[in-house]
């Protein structure tokens, strides 16, 4: 325990070369002992009494001894001493420090600081040290600096800085890096801080040395009379020397900032060349290049490259070093390197892929097109077998090909096989035979050229004809079969009104009409996927008609299928046919079912899409425009990937024998594209499948009537919907009526049917088989004809010319078109202004007389 005034604490630090004296020693305290053994002993020998006052004595005065050390202590006169402070060697470390080392207490008085700290901040002694923020005090390159260490101080914070000490009397200045820490992790210690502080002037010149020769190093590659490039892995431009960016006409600044990147400088596939390069862990490649550079300005100049690539032990390429010599020049100066340029301009550009092979099929050379399509193909680099490039399955064409160049036979046969990869590519191998002569290392030169989008394109039109061929034979059947129908049923009618409900043979003849009435909806499936039906499009409401579907489609999905209808929000109107959009929602809908055999949801959403989304969506053949989009989505088993393209395909199915026509799908499409809309599939197996349609946004337009029938489809339109309604839905009390009537029909049978029907209604019937023979009629009738039902297509002359012909003669005179086909298959052939009404076949005798019986009471 040694006794120190807070005097000398505080204001005397302690230099390192005056240590202080170690208070104490075990001699005196041996001496202190036996002094007191001697007085015990002396008192011992005196009486109990004459030795009391003695005693007394004795411990009053080590009583007051050991009061006054109490004291002190507690006044931090005197103080405990840890013994590991005097120990020789820590001190010594601390003292004989390079950097100066310094620790000021709470209120910033230097209690400790050894000699470098007295070295660096001028102090004579140690009586003349003083704290940091005294000795740079009025230094205004120091301030801030020093400011921010005592703020780190103060808080018991590590800080670091490093400031530059300007020079007196012109001499040169120094760098000190000054430090702060608090002593140590307790609260009393946390209180004091030790300062640091060290020259760094040499190591910052030894920094500035190499900084530069660096910048000389820059300059030399800079302006060396070659370009000179790095490319990191991602393909960004990491360096460019100074020449290679004012052969480029680029900015060196520009390129310096980033942004640049391999394939913006080099022109054609040329990058594939550099990127190609097989991987060999640890190792460092070198190969050389001819290709052309691309300049700012879109020209191209010939180069040659020397390009260094150094792998990692792992396999991953690091930068790469390239060397670029210009070859613009060699035109001018040298025939042969030009010619050679040249050759390698053409080899490189071509869009064609070649590579010359050995007898092995390894590529021995290959161009930048070459390269490219190894890398889109997944291949390693250029080096590898050509037959990698090549489908499994196919792989034996390309070999015999190769095989036979080997032996040196011409004119071997272009090879058109299937190309490696996870999506379906398709490629054309032109093989020929490489006169080498004693030079066996290439054996063929292989030219590739990709025929994917040819293959697509022609699958496209080959499709395209297949269905316009199916159409057209759908239609054709569906028109002819449409007049057997309307026989049958024209006939069931009449056998119908000959029979009470009580004859025995009225259930058969109920049955032959429920089945001709099957064949009907049949018919109407094909016209539908051939795109000929009749439509009845009128302005819809999609919420609406969905909303009214609903209570069917629960009946139809069954209990197992959750159904959701998702309504978007003010929805734009469209113009379809009620009946036909309703069946499309129901197809789907059942399709959905079958998907789901154990149960699922079924989604409907309605949601307008604008000009703009139509276009980002980007669905093949659909323009920009507005558009109501209608989504039928299950969580069924989904659609194969190798199906998915036939399903719109008439007659096909995946359902087993007796559940399915095939015409379901067909039939929506050719709904959805005859009302001007789209339809397209998404689907993954195992993941649901979802349909989208597309269907036109309908503009009103203030000329369009809805009750009265309007020109051409129009009327035909208003006419037999309001007879078909009134025949099924609410039939009329009185059907019979007056007038003549020319009948025209080509079908004999179907022609004597429907003329005893209408002769049985009070109506004069005149036939005609054709329309020379109806305007024959006409010249000869003398009464009059009011009313001219007839077919449209028909030999010599058809309906649509029969039309023109009679109204030339009588402008009134009044028409109904019958077909198995639609309006839109003739109203082309007619005159702009012509007013006709159209019945589609097949039809009741009601629904004739009915359509007979409106059209003669119209105002001609």
């Amino acid at each position: 325990m040694t006794a120190e005034t807070d005097h000398d604490l505080t204001r005397e630090p302690v230099a390192a070369h005056e240590p202080s004296p170690r208070s104490g020693s075990i001699a005196l305290v041996l001496l202190v002992a036996a002094g007191l053994v001697a007085v015990a002993v002396g008192l011992m020998t005196l009486g109990r009494a004459q030795a009391q006052p003695y005693i007394l004595g004795i411990l009053a005065v080590l009583a007051m001894v050991g009061l006054f050390n109490l004291f002190a202590f507690a006044a931090g006169i005197i103080r405990f001493v840890d013994r590991n402070l005097d120990d020789p060697v820590m001190g010594r470390i601390a003292d004989h420090a390079f950097d100066g080392l310094a620790v000021t207490d709470p209120r910033g008085h230097v209690v400790y600081s050894n000699a470098a700290y007295l070295t660096l901040t001028g102090a004579a002694g140690p009586q003349d040290v003083r704290p940091v923020e005294r000795v740079f005090i009025g230094n205004p390159d120091v301030s801030e600096a020093v400011f921010r260490l005592l703020k780190a101080a103060r808080e018991g914070k590590r800080q670091q800085e490093e400031v530059r000490i300007s020079g007196h009397d012109g001499s040169q200045g120094r760098w000190l890096r000054m430090r702060v820490r608090p002593l140590g992790t307790g609260k009393r210690e946390t209180r004091y801080a030790v300062w640091s502080i060290a020259d760094i002037t040499r190591d910052r010149e030894r920094q500035e040395d190499v900084f530069q020769e660096l910048q000389h190093a820059i300059e030399y590659l800079d302006h060396a009379p070659c370009g000179f490039f790095s490319v990191n892995p991602a393909g960004e431009l990491a360096y460019v020397n100074a020449t290679l960016a004012n052969w480029l006409d680029y900015d060196l600044a520009e390129i310096g900032s980033g942004g640049l990147k391999l394939t913006d400088i080099v022109s054609g596939d040329g990058a594939s060349l550099l990127t190609a390069i097989v991987a060999v862990p640890g190792e460092v490649k070198t190969e050389v290049f001819d290709i052309d550079l691309r300049m700012r300005t879109g020209k191209t100049m010939p180069v040659r490259l020397y390009h260094k690539l150094a792998f990692g032990a792992d396999g991953a390429p690091g930068p790469s070093r390239t060397l670029v010599i210009s070859r613009a020049r060699d035109e001018r100066s040298d025939p042969d390197r030009a010619a050679e340029v040249r050759f390698m301009r053409f080899f490189d550009h071509t869009p064609m892929a070649i590579a010359t092979v050995d007898r092995g099929g390894n590529v021995v050379r290959a161009n930048a097109r070459y390269a490219k399509l190894g890398q889109a193909l997944g291949l390693d680099s250029a080096s590898k077998s050509i037959f990698r490039a090549v489908n499994s399955r196919d792989r034996h064409l390309l070999i015999a090909a190769i095989n036979q160049a080997a032996e040196n036979q011409a004119d071997i046969a272009p090879v058109e096989v299937a190309l490696e990869g996870s999506k379906e590519r398709w490629g054309q191998f032109f093989v020929t035979p490489v006169d080498g002569g004693e030079n066996d290392a290439e054996a063929a030169i292989v030219h590739m050229l990709e025929t994917t989008e040819r293959r697509a394109l022609e699958n496209q039109i080959n499709q395209s004809q297949k269905m316009e061929t199916v159409g057209q034979l759908a239609g054709g059947i569906a028109h002819d079969f449409n007049n057997v129908l309307s026989a049958i049923m024209m006939a069931n009618d009449f056998l119908l009104n000959a029979h009470k409900p009580t004859d025995p043979s009225f259930q058969d003849i109920m049955q032959i009409k429920q089945n001709a009435t099957r064949a009907a909806t049949l018919v109407r499936q094909l016209l539908a996927f051939s795109r000929r039906q009749t439509l009845r499009p009128q302005v819809l409401d999609l919420g609406d008609a969905l909303s009214d579907l609903a209570m069917l489609l629960r009946r139809l999905i069954g209990e197992k299928v959750k159904h959701e209808t998702i309504h978007g929000r003010d929805l734009w109107p469209v113009k379809v046919d009620v009946s036909q959009f309703e069946q499309v929602i129901v197809n789907l809908a059942v399709n959905a079912r079958d998907a789901m055999p154990d149960g699922g949801k079924l989604i409907i959403r309605t949601a307008n899409v604008t000009a703009e989304e139509a276009a980002r969506l980007a669905y093949k053949g659909m323009p920009a425009a507005d558009y109501v989009r209608i989504e039928v989505a299950d969580t069924g088993t989904g659609i194969p990937a190798d199906i998915r393209d036939k399903i719109f395909e008439p007659f096909f199915s995946t359902k087993e024998v007796g559940k399915g026509t095939g015409l379901g799908l067909s039939t929506v499409y050719g709904i959805v594209k005859q009302t001007g809309g789209f339809i397209y599939v998404d689907s993954e197996p195992g993941q649901g499948t979802s349909f989208q349609i597309f269907l036109p946004r309908h503009h009103a337009e203030p000329e369009v009537q809805v009750e009265q029938p309007a020109p051409v489809v129009g009327a035909g339109n208003g006419a037999a919907k309001e007879a078909g309604s009134a025949a099924d839905a609410k039939p009329r009390t009185d059907l019979t009526g007056q007038g003549t009537i020319l009948l025209v029909e080509d079908e004999e049978g179907l022609r004597a049917l429907n003329a005893r029907g209408l002769r049985s209604r009070g109506y004069t019937v005149v036939e005609a088989e054709n329309g020379v023979e109806a305007l024959e009629v006409l010249e000869e009738q003398s009464g009059g004809i009011d009313l001219v039902v007839s077919d449209v297509v028909m030999p010599e002359m058809d309906g649509p010319t029969l039309l023109k012909a009679m109204r030339e003669k009588n402008p009134d005179i009044k028409f109904i078109f019958v077909s198995g086909y639609a309006e839109d298959a003739f109203e082309k052939s007619l005159p702009e202004g012509q007013q006709f009404d159209f019945l589609p076949k097949p039809f009741t005798l009601s629904q004739l007389v009915a359509a007979v019986k409106e059209t003669m009471a119209k105002a001609g």
